[in-house]
């Protein structure tokens, strides 16, 4: 991956460049889920590349990204998301954002919305963490920190996976991956990143002025964003269309990638070519 630094912070990412004979194509920028990298979205891109410049990136602690001290809080990623679209000078975009990339693009839409073009959120959320779940999240990340992921990553998967993707012995490679990946990150920037997000302010209220085309995809089986959040979150945002796929939990993008790619084919020509 490429680098460059955003006020002092180190950022890798990945560009596929202006594709060839679309001059004017627009840029799509995929922002990752918490515990994941930019990687996640390599079936999307693999597809989408020949008609949009597609950019990803890694967040603070995660994925190629060196850690930080701090900074791991949404506001602080938002204006990491802010220095990225202005040093690559691509904006507006169209903002693609799995889960915590959702929760920052809300924050972009609704306080720098001349910076997109349009807004996907994918198994995102408007609310704050639900209480019922902040303590056992903090122990996990407490541990993650001491221990290693070792132990902990099949925990963890069931949270990130649904039970239809993960009860296919096919989807094997895929969850294994995602573990050596993880298992290698750094464990304290695991933790912070992972405070970062159960700490995080709600924005329903800011989103009720968002005024970009907006598609809102959630897993049916998604337990950590449930479909009952997007659909209020849709609810908010002035024409957001929402779709909720069948047999799919939490990272859509891996389990259900052909229909995602089909979602944003769809919803990008929609709003360049309405």
């Amino acid at each position: 991956m490429a680098t460059f630094t955003i006020d002092g912070t180190l950022i890798a990412y990945t560009d596929t460049g202006v594709p060839a004979g679309v001059p004017d194509a627009a840029t799509v920028v995929f922002a990752h889920g918490l515990l994941f990298g930019g990687w996640v979205f390599r079936r999307q891109i693999a597809v989408l590349r020949g008609q949009y410049r597609c950019v990803t990136f890694d967040w603070r602690g995660q994925g190629e990204t060196p850690p930080t001290a701090d900074g791991y809080d949404m506001d602080t990623l938002t204006r990491d998301a802010i220095g990225v679209i202005r040093a690559l000078g691509v904006g507006p975009v169209h903002w693609v954002g799995l889960s915590m990339g959702g929760f920052v693009g809300q924050r972009l839409a609704a306080r720098h919305g001349t910076l997109l073009r349009s807004l996907t959120l994918l198994g995102a959320d408007a609310e704050a963490e639900d209480p019922a779940r902040v303590g056992a999240y903090r122990r996990l990340a407490f541990a993650w920190r001491w221990f290693g992921g070792a132990l902990l990553v099949g925990r963890v998967a069931v949270h990130m996976f649904g039970p239809v993707f993960r009860a296919d012995p096919a989807n094997g490679p895929v969850i294994d991956e995602w573990a050596r990946r993880l298992c290698r990150g750094d464990r304290v920037a695991v933790r912070r990143a992972v405070l970062g997000v159960i700490e995080r302010a709600p924005v329903a209220d800011e989103i009720t002025g968002v005024t970009m085309p907006t598609l809102v995809v959630v897993g049916v089986d998604d337990a950590v964003t449930p479909p009952e959040h997007s659909r209020r979150m849709a609810a908010r945002i002035a024409g957001a269309r929402l779709h909720v796929l069948p047999d799919c939990g939490h990272t859509s993008v891996l389990e259900q990638p052909a229909a995602i790619t089909a979602l944003l084919n769809e919803f990008l020509a929609s709003v360049d070519h309405p």
